[in-house]
């Protein structure tokens, strides 16, 4: 298994260098999807929402176990970076959302293989360190002067979850920075560099006692599904359904509530 952030021009790179290549040798047969004993082999590329990759990369462990020879590569960001990396032609054949906003992008760009299937659930939650310099104590407390709050942009999941906890609540934030993903939230509060951050719930559990965390009733307004499809232009379908089974059978379902996620 490998996990990869690659910045979006290397990821346009490498999928043209990769067509070029493969228009050279127009002969060459491709990557078989399944062995000879029928099960699915060889190797697929899962992009997924930041806040999944501690659960993914168990499961995509998990999975390479259980069927040898194949391989998993993982990259993880923002869902709406995703988004926009796999319609301008980076190479993937698994997408897991944060919301269905972005997914409902990636199939009005008809690059979804049937429906999305809605695997699990988060929702947002207060990080602060340790010994919470702030005293933060609701969401009320982030809108306070001299807080320094970071959130994550709008158009990034959890971004869209705050804005719209904000006017359910009529509560104005200020943030310091606008992260692209969840997982930058969490950093400017691991560093110091932030009195809170409004990240998921796993993530704060995820964090152990790097971080405290501070629930606050609001949080319901604003509950993100998790959507998962195979990208239309995958070279594996089958072994991508096989990964995209697991996630959403008994094994998917253990890892992703053990690390607090909710079910759709």
């Amino acid at each position: 298994m490998r996990i990869t952030r690659k910045p979006l021009a290397a990821l346009l790179l490498a999928s043209a260098l990769s067509t070029g290549l493969a228009g050279c040798a127009s002969g060459t047969p491709a990557p078989a999807s399944s062995g000879t004993s029928g099960q699915p082999s060889g190797e697929i590329t899962v992009f997924a929402a930041a806040s999944l990759k501690t659960t993914f990369t168990q499961l995509a462990e998990d999975f390479e176990a259980k069927n040898p020879g194949t391989k998993v590569n993982l990259s993880f960001a923002g869902s709406s970076d995703l988004v926009t990396q796999i319609t301008q032609g980076a190479p993937a054949d698994v997408f897991a959302s944060a919301d269905t906003k972005n997914m409902t992008k990636l199939a009005d760009a008809e690059l979804v293989e049937g429906t999305a299937t809605n695997f699990a659930t988060n929702v947002l939650e207060i990080a602060v360190p340790p010994s919470n310099p702030a005293s933060i104590s609701s969401f009320a407390d982030l809108a306070k002067p001299g807080v320094n709050v970071v959130t994550c942009a709008s158009q990034v999941p959890c971004g869209a979850a705050t804005d719209a906890v904000e006017k359910a609540s009529g509560t104005t934030l200020s943030p310091v920075s606008e992260e692209s993903s969840v997982t930058d939230v969490l950093g400017k509060v691991t560093s110091g560099e932030a009195d809170a951050g409004l990240v998921y719930v796993t993530d704060v559990k995820g964090a152990g006692d790097k971080v405290k965390g501070i629930p606050f009733p609001e949080s319901d307004q604003a509950v993100n599904t998790y959507p998962i499809t195979t990208v239309g232009t995958s070279k594996n379908k089958a072994l991508a359904a096989a990964f995209i089974a697991m996630v959403t059978g008994d094994d998917g379902r253990k890892i992703l509530g053990d690390a607090g996620f909710g079910t759709p």
